[in-house]
């Protein structure tokens, strides 16, 4: 009998690990599905470590300079990266060169939110639930800017299944959706080609009946989108209302981000007993989790990483420029709230126990050297 994959377990081509080190790069990835946010990073050449950590049905993704907006079931949570705390981290010293600890949690309710940008006036989402574009912040569970022109009025009901903004001079340009319809979930009457992509200040629908539409960008100046249900990824020519195929890949395509000439593309599998999913046409070909690496350039696939245990879809997938092994902390145990920060300076605090004894420290992370088939792992409890 073959042996079970171990949690977390993955293969990846032998360059994915140098193509990280090249780019200088670590990878922030979200799954939630296993409710987790992972952080990629490359140990050498030829091998990669991973971090996962709990972040409950983990969802968009938003990072912007030493900040890190993380969308779980209910909440937002903001991190702040702060390298001064890493070295002495208390659960695993002279580890991790950066360190994301919790600062700031919203509790904004079951948003089902599917993307993040920070602008200048503040966090900026795609409020799945409530069919439109809004601002995160203390003032209310949220504050909306824009709906599609179908949307008749606000409420939780997931319409239309506004999952996607791309962003250009600082401010949405393009939105994507599953479905054009005004009622509750009507967008599941219409998949997997009843997708669309609008210009949000015309609020004009400049294509329409795509499959599963996701993650839409703007790469180098040009518009770029997943079509989820193919495993394409698409250029799109929004004057002519029109798009080409840049490469199809074996997989539901969802979460991307692209640094200098590759961009990293989320791959999930279908979920085996979904009534839809296992009709899309990617459906034959959807059988891993994992991220490929595209030379955008030339439209191929460059590297590319295979999970074979845990991860079954992918959401949100994110650069961290010049981090080598960044460490990321949850509001789900206490380590956070022994960490202290002011301007140019920082502080870890000590545990004590009910009599005021110090009591030592004990790392919870999962942290797996992932390398073809060999694993070093530590418990996740958190």
């Amino acid at each position: 009998m073959a042996k079970a994959p171990a949690p977390f377990e993955c293969t990846y081509s032998p360059n994915f690990p140098e193509l990280l080190m090249q780019l200088d790069i670590s990878l922030a990835v979200s799954t939630y599905q296993a409710g987790k946010v992972v952080f990629l990073s490359p140990l050498d050449e030829n091998r990669l470590i991973q971090l996962p950590r709990n972040f409950t049905f983990a969802m968009a993704l938003g990072v912007k300079e030493n900040k890190m907006a993380v969308a779980a079931r209910d909440e937002v949570v903001i991190l702040a990266n702060d390298p001064s705390l890493a070295a002495n981290y208390p659960g695993q010293p002279d580890t991790y060169d950066n360190l994301y600890v919790p600062r700031t949690t919203y509790h904004c309710g079951r948003l089902n939110i599917h993307d993040f940008h920070w602008d200048a006036k503040g966090l900026l989402a795609v409020n799945t639930q409530f069919s439109c574009l809004c601002y995160i912040d203390e003032k209310h569970s949220f504050t909306p800017v824009w709906t599609p022109s179908f949307i008749s009025a606000l409420a939780p009901e997931d319409r239309c299944h506004l999952n996607g903004m791309a962003i250009r001079n600082d401010r949405p340009e393009y939105v994507t959706t599953l479905g054009a319809g005004d009622s509750a979930g009507s967008w599941r009457d219409t998949r997997p080609f009843g997708g669309t992509l609008i210009h949000v200040d015309s609020k004009e629908i400049i294509l329409k009946d795509l499959g599963m539409p996701h993650t839409p960008k703007f790469l180098n100046g040009e518009l770029y989108a997943l079509i989820s249900a193919t495993g394409e990824l698409i250029k799109i020519d929004p004057e002519r209302g029109s798009y080409d195929v840049v490469v199809k890949l074996d997989g539901f395509v969802r979460g991307m981000c692209l640094v200098q000439d590759y961009l990293f593309i989320g791959l999930s599998r279908v979920r085996k007993n979904h009534p839809t999913e296992n009709l899309l046409p990617v459906a034959d070909k959807a059988k891993n989790a994992g991220i490929a690496a595209v030379h955008l350039p030339t439209g191929t696939v460059h590297a590319k990483l295979t999970y074979r245990a845990s991860v079954e879809e992918i959401f949100s997938v994110e650069a961290l420029p010049g981090l080598k092994r960044p460490g990321i902390l949850n509001t789900l145990n206490d380590h956070y709230k022994l960490s202290f920060s002011a301007p140019g300076m920082s502080w870890w605090g000590r545990r004590e126990d009910r009599d005021g004894n110090e009591v030592g420290e004990a790392d919870n992370n999962q942290n797996q050297r992932i390398g073809q088939g060999r694993r070093i792992r530590r418990p996740d409890n958190n």
